[in-house]
């Protein structure tokens, strides 16, 4: 049997389409069931629920022979022991940098200037302000982003950005777009070899769906 790795939330509800494109349909919705391990309407294939920045360390180390992660996740954490073949263009967003109203951040961002960053996505915040020429001081924060800037803790943040409404309610406008982001379909490198043949129907159903979004 195949284990396929999903989040709860939004990377759910837009894989659930592309499921049933290929014919299957889930045995319970995770919102509403503390079940972490989900049946399908196909025997050879079961679903686990995990945090969407574990995602691809269950796939990593063979727990799940895929998943769907986005590409947020993947490019923070890197893709050892990783295959991502198909880009599924779901759950699309954007990582930016954002900042208070009023704040001047092209002054803030001159080359050599020092800025205090919140974010949880250090790697691509450092490597982003680095090729600016502009120092960070980087704050790990896993939620409630947008109150850093509010209460001084930070100048400004870099996070995911849908819609904007978010940073709107909390006064914050969005400065800097740094890369656009959707969720991947990733597999586990050696599942890949040896359930080939097994994963293969799959992942074709997947690109199919992909390819008609």
């Amino acid at each position: 049997m195949l284990t396929l790795a999903l989040s709860k939330g939004r990377i759910f509800e837009e894989t659930l389409p592309m499921l049933a494109k290929a014919g299957i349909t889930v045995s319970e919705d995770p919102e509403t069931s503390r079940k972490l391990i989900l049946g399908t309407s196909n025997p050879n294939l079961k679903i686990i629920i995990v945090r969407a920045s574990d995602v691809p360390t269950y796939v990593q180390f063979g727990a799940a022979d895929f998943g769907v992660a986005g590409q947020d996740v993947l490019i923070e954490n890197g893709l050892d022991g990783l295959y991502m073949p198909i880009d599924l263009g779901i759950a699309k967003c954007r990582l930016s940098v954002a900042v208070k109203e009023g704040f001047d951040y092209n002054s803030a961002v001159k080359q050599g200037a020092r800025l205090k960053v919140a974010t949880k996505y250090v790697n691509c915040a450092r490597e982003h302000f680095a090729i600016k020429g502009v120092h960070v001081d980087l704050i790990k924060l896993y939620g409630s982003m947008e109150l850093a800037p509010l209460i001084g803790l930070a100048d400004a943040i870099v996070d995911l950005v849908s819609t904007g409404n978010t940073l709107k309610a909390n006064h914050l406008v969005e400065v800097e777009p740094m890369m656009t982001i959707s969720a991947h379909l990733i597999v586990n490198q050696a599942s890949h070899k040896r359930n080939r043949k097994e994963l293969q129907p799959f992942l074709d159903a997947f690109e199919l769906a992909a390819q008609k979004k």
